[in-house]
């Protein structure tokens, strides 16, 4: 008994260790996995690394023809993984020249802008304390702000959504008098409704319904294309769990290296390195396999049931952090889309509700609610109170909303007026 406990606490003591070495391998996404190993490559002359995202066009697999949901060559499927999606802040920095931004300083002001600007493309920030920080006058700031309005994408860099559809009014093909018009609807976007009896309101409320909200929405859609780690999937026996190791590189030891201390060292290191690929998968197995026991109803169309790192964390005898890192930059595919793993690790708000239970009665109530009297923040929070039997604060219903991309009360009022 001694000795099996013994052995049993040597080979836990070896886990975690090989954890702690090659912890940023277990931490990295499989999108940057590749790059992590190189640089262990580049230190090490026993280990040779083959591309996974290369190799894995060699031959049909899963990955290839699941993932991207087509059976084209491998040229195809290649350009759908290196296809360059910049980010918004990437495609704002790049069109940061002149003629709108002729001088330093107004480039030097335009980025402070940037960083101000939400991934929902709207500016957040203070123009008072940007002027204080670049050390001009406010009206500086304001001026070279709403140059984004001939910025792509259209809107971005906007205020509100009044003031989002006006830049996009600007960059239209509308002609007089329906631009003058939608501009003067949009400058008087609380009485929208006033201009009612003027002649092409309906031309110029049609103008106005192209454009979009959001400004960055494309954007945004653009950064959810993910490689997941894990493919979760419904089959006659019940539900499988794949894991997607054809983008793994493969380390290869291209050395015996004989007796040398420096060579031997080496070596060790590649294997260690390839022993902590192999737990890679092992533990985002497990994990996968751990998630769709806990959450067998939602790969059924339901919701996410509260679930903490604990639970997890008990069954791998690691801390929660060790399995927060784990699940970090990781994905899953199923059958209702790709989602980020640490999606089914809610954090509970108490034993029986998770914010996830939250978000989703938000949306609900909100999708129901009175057109010509929206539902505010307080209310919300009242008949959440009510219903989940659960004290909380109503910046934390305002955060929940932002996240799943919905207006306030005032503004979805103006939006069901356009409507």
């Amino acid at each position: 008994m001694k000795l099996r406990q013994s052995t049993g606490l040597n080979l836990k003591t070896k886990l975690s260790s090989t954890l702690r070495s090659w912890l940023p391998i277990l931490q990295s996404g499989i999108d940057e996995l590749e790059e992590r190993i190189r640089e262990y490559e580049k230190e090490n002359p026993c280990m040779e690394v083959r591309s996974g995202f290369e190799e894995q066009f060699a031959a049909p697999s899963f990955s290839k023809t699941k993932l991207f949901g087509e059976r084209g060559s491998g040229t195809e499927a290649i350009e759908a993984l290196t296809v360059d999606r910049k980010s918004l802040y990437d495609t704002l920095k790049e069109q940061i020249n002149a003629p709108l931004f002729p001088t330093p300083l107004s480039e030097k002001i335009a980025y402070e802008i940037i960083e101000e600007i939400s991934s929902e493309g709207y500016f957040e920030g203070s123009e008072e304390e940007i002027a204080k920080r670049v050390g001009v006058k406010r009206d500086r700031v304001q001026s070279i702000r709403e140059r984004f309005a001939y910025l792509d994408p259209p809107g971005v860099g906007a205020k509100d959504v009044a003031e989002s559809l006006l830049f996009q009014l600007r960059q239209s093909d509308a002609k007089e008098p329906i631009y003058s018009l939608a501009s003067r609807m949009l400058q008087n976007f609380e009485n929208i409704g006033g201009f009612k009896g003027e002649e092409g309101y309906e031309e110029a409320l049609k103008l106005i319904r192209t454009f979009k909200n959001p400004p960055a929405l494309e954007t945004m859609e653009d950064s959810a294309q993910v490689i997941p780690d894990l493919v979760i999937s419904k089959s006659k026996d019940g539900i499988e769990v794949k894991i997607n190791d054809a983008f793994y590189p493969d380390i290869r030891i291209v050395a015996d290296g004989g007796e040398h201390p420096f060579m031997k060292k080496k070596i060790k290191e590649a294997r260690d390195l390839i022993d902590a690929l192999q737990m890679r998968r092992a533990t985002l197995y497990k994990i996968g396999l751990m998630i769709v026991e806990f959450q067998y109803d939602f790969f059924h169309g339901k919701d996410i049931k509260p679930m903490k790192l604990k639970d997890i964390a008990e069954e791998f005898d690691h801390n929660p952090s060790t399995i927060s890192r784990a699940i970090a930059n990781k994905y899953i595919m199923c059958d209702r889309g790709i989602f980020p793993m640490k999606a089914f690790f809610t954090a509970a708000i108490d034993e029986d509700v998770s914010n996830s239970a939250i978000k989703r009665f938000i949306a609900e109530a909100i999708a129901t609610e009175d057109r010509n009297k929206p539902l505010s923040d307080n209310r919300l929070l009242e008949m959440i109170e009510e219903k989940f039997g659960v004290k909380m604060v109503r910046r934390t219903i305002t955060k929940y909303r932002k996240q799943m991309q919905i207006g306030g009360s005032s503004e979805r009022k103006r939006f069901y007026k356009l409507a």
